[in-house]
């Protein structure tokens, strides 16, 4: 055989291919995992709101001398819940979101759609009304209540009109009512809760609702509507009514855990 008939191996330059099994091991990239199935519900359920909410109400359940694990229970209940709302919240707003372009909207972004959010919302309910009762039948109801009043408001009852603050302010007074009748003596009825609490109450829920729409008064009012946080600001400039709501809603949460560890939740 010569020299010329054999042939040897051109070594190939560049990176080498790499196999379906090797292709398979590589991490998701930053933007796949934000596009995810878990991180896009986690996105959607307004996560801040619903964890400072739910935080909140389990420290007035601390405050009252629940055990931890009652703690807990409240912490678990209110978490999901206010995960509902930021969900039904999206769904109802998908449109509206989609047409400004707010950032951090997976369903208006079509990055999830509607029916995975409405099951797993679904879901959330099932799991939200055994978490409800856990706390006693009175307290649990009103939890239930508390949430059928938001996904009203939601829904756009009172919500385009100088009346929107009306909803926040009846759902948020019946926070106490939810620690009071709750706990240990959930089963029995429980007390009914402090009248100077269920107003301190009413008042933050009306700070919290003034935050709420900061961020969306511009688009609120291109699209004409005037509720009451966007009439406030068309009087006072956005920047001012930001500082006004933020020292209201943060004297009221001290005024009302104070009012709570001193005086009680209950009557």
């Amino acid at each position: 055989m010569s020299a010329k008939s054999i042939r040897l191996p051109r070594k190939r330059t560049g990176s080498p291919k790499l196999g379906p099994a090797v292709r398979r091991l590589r991490l998701p990239a930053r933007a796949d995992l934000a596009r995810s199935l878990p991180v896009s519900l986690f996105r959607a359920s307004h996560p801040r709101q619903a964890t400072l909410t739910a935080l909140f109400v389990a420290v007035g359940a601390a405050i009252a001398g629940r055990p931890a694990s009652q703690v807990l229970l409240v912490l678990a209940t209110v978490l999901t819940g206010q995960v509902i709302l930021g969900w039904h919240n999206d769904l109802v707003d998908v449109q509206r979101d989609r047409r400004h372009g707010f950032p951090g909207k997976p369903v208006a972004q079509g990055v999830i759609d509607h029916g995975t959010v409405w099951f797993a919302l679904t879901i959330a309910v099932l799991l939200v009304v055994p978490l409800s009762v856990a706390n006693g039948v009175v307290a649990g109801a009103t939890h239930l209540f508390i949430l059928g009043i938001a996904m009203v408001a939601n829904s756009g009852l009172l919500r385009r009109t100088r009346f929107s603050f009306v909803p926040w302010m009846v759902a948020f007074a019946l926070w106490p009512a939810f620690l009071s009748y709750g706990g240990a003596q959930g089963t029995e009825g429980g007390d009914a809760p402090s009248i100077l609490l269920t107003v301190l109450a009413a008042l933050l829920g009306l700070g919290v609702h003034v935050l709420a729409s900061l961020p969306g008064l511009v688009a609120d009012n291109a699209d004409g509507i005037r509720h009451f946080p966007l009439q406030l600001a068309l009087r006072t400039g956005a920047p001012r009514l930001l500082l006004i709501a933020g020292v209201w809603t943060g004297l009221l949460g001290v005024g009302i855990l104070i009012t709570g560890a001193t005086l009680g939740v209950a009557r």
